[in-house]
């Protein structure tokens, strides 16, 4: 076999090995290349990567309603039908499944000055975090906020609750008893911690009674950013790296926001 033969048969030999070496089990779909089925995770990476925001579907809960948040998702122009592509449309209310809510939602002179969700400090969304459990026979008052005894310093806290034991945002119709912040609990964090990220685990940081004076307490200065509605269950309390990102969408108060927690 001369040299000119030699060089392409031994080409040809190690692109049939690598083609013959095993699928990743990190791949995101099946190996039958003729039915690939999708897989959908909640813990990546060997369990270092947690995604901590609630798959959208039309039986998750909405705002005041009993049948849930409904049909969002349409596809108007489809391959079956005809089209070049499969394109969707999506049509759903701003504070909707894991969001963040911008000054302007309740505040007005800060929705007509521009206070919107394209605005919210990126740096804030992002970095260190602590998840902790609230005791769960009580909404997070100003005792329980002095009890968690949160170290100065620490600027994103995860409040896990009562609602996520319930799974509160597995079921369709919103439960108006949901755990949540009331006007003094609301003011103790602002006033005697360095906390300017707040999340918790259903669609609203304020508890039904302190509705709207305890979102008040935390919007007022702008400089606390509210993400509602985080799937915190089988997550382990601890120091985690938090990445939220909203969508740009001047004009908006609330954004869909996809969040994830890394060890």
């Amino acid at each position: 076999m001369t040299k000119t033969m030699f060089l392409p048969l031994l080409l040809l030999l190690l692109s049939a090995a690598a083609a013959s070496t095993s699928v990743s089990t990190e791949c995101t779909v099946s190996t039958m290349d003729d039915y690939p089925v999708p897989v959908r995770r909640e813990v990546y990476g060997d369990g270092r990567i947690f995604d901590i925001s609630h798959r959208y579907t039309m039986d998750m809960p909405s705002w005041e309603r009993k049948d849930g948040l409904g049909r969002f998702l349409w596809l108007p122009a489809s391959m079956k039908n005809g089209s070049l592509a499969n394109n969707s449309l999506m049509k759903l209310p701003t504070h909707s499944g894991t969001h963040v809510d911008a000054p302007g939602h309740m505040i007005d002179r800060y929705f007509d000055a521009g206070f919107d969700v394209d605005t919210l400090d990126l740096e804030v969304l992002n970095g260190p975090a602590l998840l902790v459990d609230v005791p769960r026979d009580s909404n997070i008052t100003a005792k329980v906020m002095e009890s968690l005894k949160i170290p100065k310093g620490v600027r994103r806290v995860l409040f896990r609750t009562l609602n996520t034991d319930r799974r509160l945002m597995f079921k369709s119709e919103y439960d108006s008893s949901y755990v949540g912040f009331t006007t003094d609990g609301a003011r103790w964090l602002v006033k005697n911690t360095d906390i300017k990220l707040v999340g918790v685990d259903f669609l609203s940081v304020a508890c039904e009674d302190h509705l709207v004076s305890a979102h008040l307490e935390f919007f007022e200065s702008r400089e606390i950013i509210l993400v509602e509605g985080l799937k915190l269950d089988d997550v382990p309390t601890g120091i985690y790296n938090v990445h939220c990102l909203p969508l740009r969408l001047p004009g908006a108060e609330g954004s869909p926001i996809r969040c994830i927690l890394i060890k």
